[in-house]
This record gives C-alpha cells, structure tokens and sequence, in this order.
C-alpha cells in the first residue's frame, strides 16, 4: 500500500492596471497611485506596517501594448 499526501495550491495574481495607450502613454501620476495602492495591498496581505521595507521584488511592473500592469502573486494551500 502507497503512503503519499497531496495538496492543492492556489495561485492569486494581484494587478492594477493603469492605461498607457500610445502615443501619450501613462501619466507619472497615475503610476504612483497604483503603486501605492499596490504596496499598501501588499502589506495587508503579509501583516507588515508601513515602517517595514518590502523586497525589491515584492511588485513586478509589465509594460503591455495598452497599460502598465503592476502586480504581486501569493500562493497557498487550499
């Protein structure tokens, strides 16, 4: 007989999207308003005040040929 457990996780993508429509683009503005709102996510999620630095890593920003897309993924079981 096998002894194995299994377990199932889940994946959450986090994503503010701002438009950037060429030939204007994104207004700085507008950036930093979803990167704030993004790191302020963030912190929720992990439990952490705003004193505590993140990781470099913690937002990923993508540049798409309509918007910049800043995101953070989590992962647990389920």
């Amino acid at each position: 007989m096998a002894t194995y457990t299994t377990e199932t996780i889940t994946r959450t993508v986090r994503r503010w999207i701002v438009p950037a429509a060429e030939p204007w683009g994104a207004a700085s503005a507008e950036i930093g308003k979803a990167w704030a709102a993004a790191e302020i996510a963030y912190r929720e999620h992990y439990g952490l005040d705003k004193e505590t630095p993140i990781a470099d890593d913690a937002l990923c920003f993508h540049v798409t040929d309509e918007a910049i897309v800043i995101t953070f993924t989590t992962e647990g079981a389920r």
